[in-house]
């Protein structure tokens, strides 16, 4: 992907250089932490309803501001926006990409709702788990993927 978006729009990632780990670390702990929730998702309501956890990424990018400013979303989007972890990243890339210096703090808040949020996934997945351990959800699983 690096090489693509070198080619096609003429960015330089290496220009950033070591700037870029802890924008991404943030973005990889909101991925397990979303990844957490899907696993979740489906211990409760079975394998088949994985066509429900696959657009949950593509749901949450308008509000992530990944491809435009956070500025430009109706001010509703915009306060659940800023419950996410990726609009602060994107928004603090943006700007050091447009040659704004970025913002330390943007990263920390960031950073503090990852936290909350695997927090949040690790609670919700334990609660799923116990839940089919006790229903015996997790026996009827793998008795179907056996047959």
């Amino acid at each position: 992907m690096l090489i693509l978006a070198s080619a096609v729009f003429g960015l330089s990632f290496f220009l950033f250089g070591a700037l870029l780990i802890p924008y991404l670390a943030v973005l990889f702990v909101f991925g397990i932490a979303l990844g957490v929730i899907a696993c979740g998702i489906v211990l409760r309501l079975g394998p088949a309803s994985e066509w429900f956890i696959w657009p949950i990424p593509a749901l949450i990018s308008p509000f992530a501001g990944v491809f435009y400013p956070l500025s430009t979303l109706p001010r509703w989007m915009r306060a659940l926006a800023h419950l996410l972890p990726p609009s602060y990243v994107f928004e603090s890339m943006r700007g050091i990409v447009l040659k704004r210096p970025g913002s330390p703090l943007a990263l920390l808040w960031g950073a503090a709702l990852d936290v909350v949020f695997l927090l949040l996934a690790s609670w919700f997945f334990r609660s799923i788990y116990h839940h089919a351990v006790r229903t015996g959800l997790i026996a009827r699983y793998s008795a179907e993927s056996l047959s």
